[in-house]
């Protein structure tokens, strides 16, 4: 059985309201909070990628009841580390001193932390790895353009962790029960981020890219409220379950509209679709490990409950998965 045994999660110390944001830039707490349901996020100042990874990963392991040393693969979700080279992974294996397992970086921003744990759980069902940590880690506010209001006033920095193991001697039920994802790079545009130019010798100078986050915020809602339902569909029902057999719908923290379409589309109480946006914004691969802690945490996830986790965003990528607690 492919269990989550232990989560985790950091976020940084300065928290940055609207009202804040609204004497730096043009800007209002109504303007933001009527469009996105977001009141605050918190951004790095001191922080770095990864340590807040580092802290969430210590705390996921605790819960969990396992050492560094028995993790067998570590698999980083994140689009922001502190480094192109070393990976985060590799960064947060040599801080945690989890040396037998192999560590990388997996990259499908908003979806990564989905992303890696189905990844995780291929390895796990061909039998090649029994524990792995998994985590979705951002430092969104060093990609973003402090002038477009439109855009930065939607993201913030943080962690979150979880720890997956498998648990053959385990004769209760449960666990993963079903993933299904799905990408469309034709209509990747919608939102980019560029990188750095080629630069050297022999090459024709280029115009540099922006570096910056740019979104085509309406196509990315038709995106986002069009294929959620349909993929949560698509794994609820590879599960063998219902719609109205989930408990939760631990859903992307993008926008708080977004996520009551999705609970209308789905004829679901947006009771089911707990939020944590109001607080920390968006935070891209991390939100859907963050709102997942803090659920876990707070006394929220009762045993046996069927959970949907769903992200989707740039790539375009998007998928879900059904797990029992």
């Amino acid at each position: 059985m492919i269990k989550i045994c232990g989560t985790g999660s950091a976020l940084p110390a300065k928290k940055v309201t609207n009202d804040d944001l609204s004497k730096i830039m043009d800007t209002s707490d109504e303007w933001i909070s009527s469009r996105t349901g977001i009141r605050a996020r918190h951004l790095v100042t001191t922080e770095t990628t990864t340590g807040m990874a580092v802290e969430a990963s210590r705390q996921a392991l605790e819960q969990a009841g396992i050492t560094a040393e028995e993790l067998d693969i570590i698999i980083a979700a994140t689009l922001t580390p502190d480094h192109v080279l070393p990976t985060l992974a590799c960064e947060v294996q040599a801080t945690l001193g989890a040396v037998n397992a192999v560590a990388f970086d997996l990259h499908a921003a908003c979806s990564g932390f989905l992303f890696s744990m189905n990844t995780v759980a291929a390895y796990m069902q061909s039998g090649v790895y029994k524990n792995a940590l998994v985590i979705g880690a951002e430092t969104l506010s060093k990609i973003m353009d402090w002038n477009d209001r439109g855009t930065c006033v939607l993201f913030g920095d943080g962690a979150g962790a979880a720890v997956i193991r498998n648990l053959e001697e385990d004769g209760t039920n449960g666990g993963l029960l079903s993933f299904a994802q799905h990408s469309d790079g034709a209509r990747g545009s919608v939102l980019a981020c560029g990188n750095r130019p080629v630069q050297h010798p022999f090459a024709q100078p280029r115009e540099e890219e922006n570096q910056n986050v740019s979104m085509d915020g309406q196509a990315v809602y038709k995106f986002a409220v069009s294929t959620v339902p349909k993929v949560i569909e698509e794994a609820v029902t590879k599960a063998g379950l219902t719609i109205e057999d989930i408990d939760l719908f631990v859903l992307h923290q993008a926008n708080q509209r977004i996520i009551e379409s999705v609970a209308k589309r789905l004829k679901q109480p947006i009771e089911k679709f707990p939020m944590n946006l109001q607080a920390c914004g968006n935070i891209s691969a991390a939100s859907v490990p963050i709102l997942l802690d803090s659920l876990n945490k707070d006394g929220k996830i009762k045993p046996n409950d069927r959970i949907v986790l769903a992200g989707f965003g740039a790539g375009l990528t998007w998928g879900a998965a059904v797990i029992q607690w």
